[in-house]
């Protein structure tokens, strides 16, 4: 008897392929499946098949990193490869306060801020828990102050969880029972049984720094994003004694919802040793000054980036060498990273040789602070090579503006606003798109037409212009020279006013003035850059030789000028022409697609299409090409 291989997990082919296999036995040759009970067993048979075989499927799928869905599943086959995924992070800031001792009775010669709540910080009128996970103490000096300089306040709040070890039970599991956990602020302490010693253990870093009297201890992610803690087998790392209790305090927080604090209350406790007790302080007390807003909170690691990250960490083997090293350690590090790039020095012109730049595009916020930049570095050192020099470049936003002139047909559509909208939309959503929003994004032009032209069957063709810019932040009222990169080759009309800027004002200089080019020669390879005013709708020249500009590069560059004020609130917009309509991100750059009312969208009345003009006899098409009579933005 034939056998058929059933591949299929249709209940309807499995169906057939069972009644097939029956028909092959001599005994059913001319049996009546459908018209008999037996199509209930043959239906049962297939329905048992059909879920036999697609949980085979989804469990053979749950066995790889790459398919997985299952969080618990994705985070064990990361764990194989020893990746361990991000915690959710706490939002930080920090502040300063003091304590005045005078008057004191006992004198006091340090102060100390006791771990757990200190502040509570306001945002948007809603109120967050900011704490400490260790105390600090400070000295008291000559003037009787005791000052807590930048000390850093994290979200959330200190939980305190004791366990006791038991050897006798041998499936002895150490669990924190919160969710929302930030594993830095994980603290432990084993207390002995016997002597009444408490020592201190620390979080797991490297294994080649691991012998059998290390107090380590190694955090592990479980089911419903809760933790569990391991410990050593006096092999690898200390064994706690049996018996012995072990203490664990760490923050449960609220992740970027803490962000954006700036006005704190305090509401800790500071005590003082008055070498017979311990005292409270319930005088003297500052007030709260905010060095650094809270920042960088963010959840916990998302599935899909456990698989992006988890092999290319895994390809790092823990050292940040090349520039896909770093890209790949620094989400693991940070938890406020939107994308990220790394290149080496060699790759400038001219190049720099033992260096390796950073540049980080935040999820909140636009750039990174100096504190956080300092964070990172220092989370870096443990895997990077000695002799490389780490340097952070704050991105730089290269704004894409459309010019967009859509032409329709009304006869398909209710209204034209209706369409007009929809068209944005399409547009923003494009914007946000992961060809965009990433270092190294490529805005596609043939893909933003189509996405026009499929917003709605009344489209029938659309002539869409691009113009880059970038902002052009001036120090006012000294002089200074800029350089601009646009990292894309200009387009260069040999009549110049190939770049367009926002008005400015120039000391000694009436009236507001603007900056335009005109090339050197014919090649379009260099040009020079002018100031001019407007006299009578035209352009007076003031400056001809202002600065310089490579077209091939995409450079601008503006000799020392003071500027004493901008039209724009503290910015000048320098827009360029691009000589292709794909437009790269390179190095520090960031594409972003601007959807405010810099860009344009018309819409025109297809009169041919609708029939209203068959001849199309005075019928003009929009122009692909922008106007070089246009000498300001």
């Amino acid at each position: 008897m034939a056998f058929n291989q059933f591949t299929n997990l249709d209940f309807n082919d499995l169906r057939a392929q069972i009644k097939d296999y029956l028909r092959a036995n001599s005994k059913f040759t001319d049996f009546d499946f459908e018209g008999s009970n037996f199509s209930i067993l043959i239906d049962t048979l297939a329905y048992n098949s059909y879920i036999t075989a697609y949980n085979t499927n989804m469990a053979v799928n749950e066995a790889y990193l790459d398919s997985a869905t299952l969080r618990e599943n994705v985070v064990s086959l990361a764990r194989n490869i020893g990746y361990v995924p991000r915690s959710r992070k706490a939002s930080v800031a920090t502040v300063s306060l003091s304590v005045d001792v005078t008057g004191f009775s006992p004198q006091a010669s340090t102060i100390k801020l006791n771990k757990g709540l200190v502040a509570l910080g306001t945002i948007q009128n809603g109120q967050y828990i900011f704490s400490i996970p260790d105390d600090i103490t400070a000295n008291v000096d000559i003037n009787n102050i005791a000052n807590f300089t930048d000390i850093s306040l994290y979200q959330g709040n200190l939980i305190t969880k004791k366990f006791t070890i038991d050897y006798s039970q041998v499936d002895a599991k150490y669990i924190l029972p919160n969710p929302n956990i930030d594993t830095s602020t994980i603290r432990v302490s084993v207390t002995d049984a016997t002597s009444g010693t408490v020592e201190v253990y620390e979080p797991y870093q490297n294994i080649f720094a691991v012998n059998k009297e290390s107090r380590l201890f190694l955090t592990q992610e479980i089911e419903d994003e809760k933790y569990q803690l391991l410990f050593g087998d006096d092999l690898l790392g200390k064994k706690p004694p049996n018996g012995s209790e072990v203490e664990v305090t760490y923050l449960v927080t609220d992740g970027e919802l803490g962000d954006g604090a700036a006005n704190f209350t305090f509401n800790g406790n500071f005590t003082y040793d008055s070498g017979a007790s311990t005292l409270q302080v319930t005088q003297g007390v500052s007030l709260i000054t905010t060095t650094q807003s809270s920042e960088n909170g963010g959840a916990i690691e998302s599935i899909d980036s456990i698989k992006y990250l988890a092999p290319r960490v895994y390809a790092s083997q823990q050292r940040a060498v090349t520039s896909n090293d770093y890209i790949s350690l620094i989400p693991t590090l940070f938890a406020n990273v939107d994308s990220v790039t790394a290149y080496g020095g060699e790759e400038l012109s001219p190049p720099e040789y033992g260096k390796v730049y950073i540049t980080i595009k935040p999820k909140n916020g636009e750039f990174l602070s100096d504190v956080t930049k300092a964070e990172i570095k220092s989370g870096l050192k443990q895997y990077t090579v000695a002799g490389i020099k780490q340097e952070f470049v704050d991105l730089k936003y290269l704004y894409i503006e459309y010019d967009s002139t859509v032409s329709y047909n009304p006869g398909h559509i209710d209204n034209a606003e209706g369409l007009s909208s929809n068209i944005k939309k399409a547009i923003q959503m494009y914007s946000k798109s992961s060809d965009i929003n990433s270092f190294g994004g490529r805005l596609k032009y043939s893909k933003l037409l189509n996405i026009i032209d499929k917003v709605s069957n009344s489209v029938t063709s659309n002539i869409t212009v691009l113009k880059m810019r970038r902002n052009l932040v001036p120090v006012y009222n000294a002089f200074a020279n800029y350089e601009l990169c646009y990292g894309n080759k200009f387009h260069a009309d040999t009549e110049g006013f190939n770049i367009r800027s926002s008005s400015f004002k120039i000391d000694g200089v009436i009236g507001d003035v603007y900056l335009t080019d005109i090339p050197n020669d014919d090649t379009g390879t260099f040009g020079t850059i002018r100031f001019f005013t407007i006299v009578d709708s035209k352009p007076n020249y003031i400056n001809l030789n202002a600065g310089t500009v490579d077209y091939v590069k995409g450079e601008i560059i503006l000799y020392p000028v003071s500027i004493s004020s901008s039209g724009l609130l503290n910015r000048i917009e320098i827009e360029v022409i691009p000589e292709s309509n794909d437009i790269v991100a390179k190095q520090n750059l960031y594409i972003v697609l601007d959807t405010t009312a810099n860009s344009k969208l018309t819409l025109l009345e297809d009169v041919l299409t609708s029939g209203s003009n068959r001849s199309g006899v005075g019928y003009v098409p929009p122009s692909s090409f922008v106007s070089t009579k246009q000498y300001t933005r």
